[in-house]
């Protein structure tokens, strides 16, 4: 985030995220990078004005969950997402093999849990032959990789996917294969955020140090606000460096909380569960024993970290909860996509986070209704938290859904893709409700950020379609105008 700025937003109709809706347009000014009165026809006092004519005006929007390396790199993998089959898969992998350099091959989207059959390195190599291949399945929970991209990135040689802890592990070193992003490509993401609103991203790449951001931060990649946070590996230099939740690194880039992984996925079928998968009968499986999540939990906390626990399963959410109420650690549980009602009310006690990516519900439901029947009823359970008090915030989970908070918006009012029958209407926001998840507890008032987001449209009127067509008109950090469509 560059150096904070004086600004007057001038005849702005506020977007009301509780309470009654104000009669008529205001005025807003930021002053050093903070709002600093919100009335009508404020003295300019000589700083620099934009006429917002009567839009709607909202704090910034906020991405709580993204890999941002990965989701840089996205358009410069190969497209697997509308792969429906292995056999499609291996179509479009031949066929860029064909067309391309000889170089090794990322391709990233398919869903193999949607797939009728588990893959093999062999079919792969068959198609592939010695370039090495790695194909990231959509909910990045798992490779399949031939083997001469196993041998690559220095992994035992076998003829399944490479998965969860394994995979996390081994993810980071793909960059000495094919390149990591370069600050053009985050300046092109962070400038694609501000235009749907942006103002801040929570990321959480694997294996990323600090210094990646505060070196990036000083090559001009400070356009929105970032925490970055430390997983396992990273948290002891975090520790030394005197380092801890809200530590900040640069002006706009901070620290965030300790991430752990402590279940899979549902499209993996590594998500922990109380019940059997329907086609697997398995249950999934931790990540962590609970005597290894204990002492992570307990450490970060010690040091001085909120912890951000992901938490698929209804099983791993229980096991998690459990871990904070022993250890006292505050945060938010990741994702929280299966649940029960106790495990709500125990949320709501503990004061922690629900950090959810409604999104997900579009890629999930089919797949869910299949391995979890008779379930979909407390997946991506918005209400029953909600009413709860539990305090729910949006992200992407980018690159496994689109780096979009009005695509997050829209999935939690709707539960569907326009035009369907929505899933579980029941767990349904209100359009308020959606945007209230994706502020950052932030509200139009003296001494908030200023972090201000301007719309040509009334989010609070939108039909779900338009909600997903939202863009911003103007987007402003710390009082400086990051994006700018209506001069």
């Amino acid at each position: 985030m560059g150096p904070v700025s004086d600004l007057l937003v001038r005849r702005a109709r506020l977007v009301p995220l509780a309470g009654s809706r104000a009669e008529h347009p205001v005025d807003v000014l930021v002053r050093d990078g903070v709002v600093a009165a919100v009335g009508a026809e404020l003295d300019d006092a000589g700083v620099p004005t934009v006429d917002a004519d009567g839009r709607w005006l909202l704090p910034g929007l906020w991405d709580a969950h993204v890999h941002l390396s990965q989701w840089a790199l996205a358009s410069r993998r190969l497209d697997l997402s509308s792969a429906r089959s292995p056999e499609e898969a291996l179509g479009i992998v031949t066929g860029a093999l064909a067309t391309g350099d000889g170089g090794p091959v990322v391709g990233i989207g398919h869903r193999g849990g949607t797939w009728a059959r588990p893959v093999t390195v062999a079919e792969l190599d068959a198609a592939t032959g010695a370039v090495p291949v790695v194909l990231v399945n959509g909910d990045f929970h798992h490779g399949w990789l031939n083997t001469a991209a196993l041998d690559a990135l220095g992994l035992a040689r076998r003829d399944e996917v490479v998965s969860e802890q394994e995979w996390f592990d081994a993810y980071p070193r793909l960059t000495g294969l094919v390149g990591g992003p370069t600050v053009p490509d985050y300046q092109r993401v962070l400038t694609a955020a501000a235009s749907r609103g942006v103002v801040g991203v929570v990321d959480f790449e694997f294996g990323a140090p600090f210094a990646d951001w505060t070196e990036r931060w000083e090559e001009g990649c400070d356009l929105l606000r970032v925490r970055w946070a430390p997983y396992a590996d990273t948290l002891a230099a975090a520790v030394e460096a005197g380092l801890r939740t809200g530590s900040v690194l640069a002006p706009g880039l901070s620290v965030g909380p300790l991430k752990i992984i402590s279940d899979g996925s549902l499209g993996t079928r590594t998500a922990w569960c109380c019940h059997p998968y329907a086609d697997t009968g398995g249950h999934g499986a931790p990540n962590l024993a609970t005597a290894d999540l204990r002492d992570l939990v307990a450490r970060g906390h010690a040091a001085g970290f909120e912890v951000a626990t992901h938490a698929i399963g209804d099983r791993a959410l229980e096991a998690a909860l459990a871990v904070y109420a022993e250890t006292g650690a505050t945060g938010s549980i990741e994702h929280a996509q299966l649940v029960t009602r106790d495990a709500v009310a125990e949320l709501a006690r503990l004061g922690l986070t629900a950090s959810v990516q409604p999104a997900h519900l579009l890629d999930d439901r089919e797949t869910s209704e299949r391995v979890w029947p008779g379930l979909g009823g407390r997946e991506f359970a918005l209400r029953w938290l909600t009413d709860a008090g539990v305090r729910v915030t949006f992200g992407s989970d980018a690159p496994v859904a689109p780096l979009d908070p009005w695509l997050a918006v829209a999935a939690a009012v709707h539960r569907g893709d326009p035009g369907d029958e929505p899933w579980h209407p029941e767990q349904s926001l209100t359009v308020r409700e959606a945007l209230a998840a994706s502020v950052d507890g932030r509200r139009t008032a003296v001494d908030e950020p200023g972090d201000l987001i301007l719309l040509d449209t009334d989010p609070l009127a939108a039909s779900p379609a338009e909600l997903r067509e939202m863009s911003a008109a103007l987007t402003v950090v710390a009082g400086r105008v990051v994006w700018d469509a209506v001069s």
